[in-house]
């Protein structure tokens, strides 16, 4: 089965988090909520979540993708966190994916791993993200990378996200079950 990290930093926004998490994890990917500080972690609008893993105790080898929540600070900080920016760097080179919506390209952009890519962020982030083209289409696929807008896009890229991972029967029928397709 696939194994996704997704990484929570203090400010995260909680929609952006939580829907993707729900979903892959309805289809059976194994997701792993993985701290930079606290296994407590509050979002951008006041949920507090408990994270399964902290970065330290983390290996990062087992997992197939990585998945960035947007959402300010949270974003930021995990920008600012040289650990996630190795790991990241780390999973480009092996070409494994990577994904990041909202504010979180600026992440995937201090990694280095955005300037030859089209990319997409929630609005204004362009100008903090080095990149071969911007984009404002919902979620755009370069590569290993993949981004979105925000937080009304969240379940799109989720079903998205299942699609890559090659769960594309799960991705239809959950989008049927949701209500999400007629």
């Amino acid at each position: 089965m696939k194994k996704l990290i997704v990484f929570i930093a203090e400010g995260f926004e909680e929609i952006e988090a939580l829907t993707v998490v729900d979903i892959l994890r309805r289809a059976g990917v194994t997701v792993t909520l993985c701290s930079l500080k606290n296994d407590l972690v509050k979002g951008a609008h006041n949920v507090l979540i408990k994270t399964d893993i902290m970065i330290d105790n983390l290996v990062f080898e087992d997992y197939d993708a990585i998945y960035l929540p947007g959402g300010l600070p949270g974003a930021y900080n995990l920008r600012d966190d040289n650990r996630v920016i190795e790991i990241i760097k780390n999973f480009n080179e092996k070409k494994k994916l990577i994904y990041a919506i909202c504010a979180a390209p600026v992440v995937l952009s201090k990694a280095g791993i955005t300037e030859d890519k089209v990319i997409t962020s929630y609005p204004g982030f362009d100008k903090e993200i080095k990149c071969k083209k911007y984009s404002e289409e919902i979620f755009v696929k370069d590569g290993n990378i993949t981004t979105s807008r925000g937080p009304a896009t969240a379940m799109p890229f989720a079903y998205e996200i299942l699609r890559q991972l090659g769960l594309e029967k799960e991705s239809k029928e959950l989008r049927k079950g949701m209500l999400f397709d007629k």
